[in-house]
């Protein structure tokens, strides 16, 4: 059973990470389209399409293969995860369904025409065709983390114990969970940021080349302020994104931040060394080696208050810890023993049912009512299940949030080279780094998968289903199979798309 878990929550990993190497370009790189578009109709130079249409060849070729992974990805919520699809299905089912309807046939429509219609349809119906391929490229997106918040923070449902179904009671508080809108702009946001990475860092190796200067220094200046755009918007939704973690996965937030032990007046660590498992539990108010500390900023980050206390992963698994609204919460114990009244009264209920006993039959709905909230819970058998992988949580975290602030300083400093009108391609040492940052903004952008999903372990929906439960009943050699089979196929795509794009960049304009 544990290899099973195991093998399947690998696969989905393998198949999401191949996945998120194709999203963040198509929707960062969609923005910077449109607006050369928009250049190219507002000025009607020759120049400006001849830019466009570059960049859409690359855009085109990583739009493709980022289809074709996403259909893999969602299909298995009906082979790996069928007890999942079950359990939620009509409430997980309804944004992937619209997002089907709506932004998969919106793209599917227009992007024929952005590609193929540039001498067919008037500039003004092309330039709108692009844009709303780009809408729908984000419309998809919103829809899929509204799905994906959903599952860190369940609202807007109800549970029937007859069919053992989550059932959808209010469309508005799952689409509009304020997670979910955290999620949305900062995802989105963040994208930008890897798509004016990878302009920049293209147009940087076109100066360092020596060709196509004019066309490189213009993609550069629209990608630079994109890209400020981008940072400074992904910092702010991160902030919120910080608030919700706190209000609603305070583990995670634990295992961000490497705290055991709660703190009032509690400091952010900018930079840490994480002790082994063995040495923290000497001194659990010591986790670090060493760190560099900002004083107050988690307390104020997690709950807008300086004086907050911020609890570890220790004080969750206790519980009794102090909160803002007063009341303290419940140890893991007690909510493992709450979840499993809950999972049995759900069985006596169906069997009462199904004997005719309608009086116990309400006794029991009644417990399971009562427990519902820690339902997830009696499928844990040891606390220890409930704490996520610390370390890589931890320093996932401080990779995305150092590196993205290195990334902030790179734009504004393209963007002070436009405004001084200085020659980027006399700072060759500048556009080496340029080069260097497209992989890192792709593993800035994986970092913050890690987080928000390796952060809320062992939840697949947060306290009401572990990933144990979650799985299908299947052969785990199937499952390796496949995984062999994916991560076969995915590389083979991957080396291709590198392989094509690659060659349309020493191609050139």
């Amino acid at each position: 059973m544990e290899d099973l878990i195991l093998w399947s929550r690998a696969q989905f990993a393998l198949t999401a990470i191949y996945h998120w190497l194709f999203v963040p370009l198509t929707l960062g790189l969609g923005i910077i389209i449109g607006i050369m578009e928009t250049m190219y109709y507002k000025t009607k130079k020759e120049e400006w399409k001849t830019i466009t249409k570059f960049w859409m060849r690359l855009f085109g070729v990583n739009f493709a293969i980022g289809v074709a992974t996403g259909l893999i990805l969602e299909f298995q919520f009906g082979t790996n995860w069928s007890n999942y699809s079950w359990f939620v299905g009509d409430i997980f089912g309804a944004p992937l369904a619209i997002e089907g309807i709506m932004a998969f046939f919106l793209e599917a429509t227009f992007i024929a025409i952005m590609f193929f219609g540039w001498n067919k349809v008037s500039r003004g119906f092309h330039l709108a065709s692009t844009w709303l391929t780009v809408f729908g490229a984000s419309i998809s997106a919103l829809w899929i983390l509204i799905a994906n918040a959903w599952m860190q923070f369940p609202i807007g449902m109800t549970f029937n114990p007859d069919t053992v179904r989550n059932e959808m009671t209010d469309f508005w508080a799952v689409a509009l969970s304020p997670i979910a809108i955290n999620k949305f702009f900062h995802t989105v946001t963040s994208c930008w940021v890897v798509g004016s990475a990878a302009c920049i860092g293209v147009s940087a190796w076109f100066l360092l080349k020596n060709r196509h200067i004019e066309m490189a220094k213009k993609s550069i200046k629209i990608a630079a302020p994109i890209g400020i755009l981008g940072i400074a918007l992904t910092i702010y939704t991160g902030d919120g994104s910080a608030y919700q973690v706190a209000q609603k996965q305070p583990m995670k937030l634990a295992a961000m931040e490497g705290l055991y032990r709660g703190q009032t007046k509690a400091p952010l660590v900018v930079v840490g060394v994480l002790k082994p498992k063995e040495e923290i539990k000497k001194d659990y108010n010591k986790p670090l080696y060493a760190e560099i500390k900002i004083p107050y900023v988690l307390s104020f980050l997690g709950y807008r208050d300086i004086n907050a206390f911020v609890p570890g992963v220790n004080d969750i698994l206790e519980g009794g810890y102090p909160t803002p609204n007063g009341v303290k919460p419940l140890s893991a114990k007690e909510k493992m023993e709450s979840g499993a009244k809950a999972v049995n009264a759900l069985g006596e209920y169906r069997k009462a049912k199904k004997d005719g006993n309608m009086q116990k039959a309400e006794m029991s709905l009644k417990t399971l009512n009562d427990n519902y909230a820690n339902f997830g819970y009696g499928f844990i058998k040891d606390e220890s299940e409930l704490v996520p992988n610390v370390s890589l949580t931890f320093y996932a975290f401080r990779f995305m949030v150092i590196v993205g602030s290195f990334f902030a300083l790179l734009f504004m400093f393209m963007a002070y080279l436009n405004f001084k009108k200085k020659p980027y391609e006399n700072y060759k040492l500048l556009n080496w780094i340029c080069i260097i940052c497209v992989p890192l903004a792709y593993m800035v952008s994986q970092s913050g998968w890690i987080v928000a999903e390796m952060g809320r372990q062992p939840w697949v929906i947060q306290d009401l289903m572990p990933t144990s439960a979650a799985i299908s009943a299947i052969n785990t050699s199937s499952v390796i199979t496949t995984f062999i089979i994916f991560c076969v196929l995915f590389s083979v795509l991957l080396i291709a798309e590198l392989s094509i794009m690659f060659k349309q960049i020493k191609k050139g304009f």
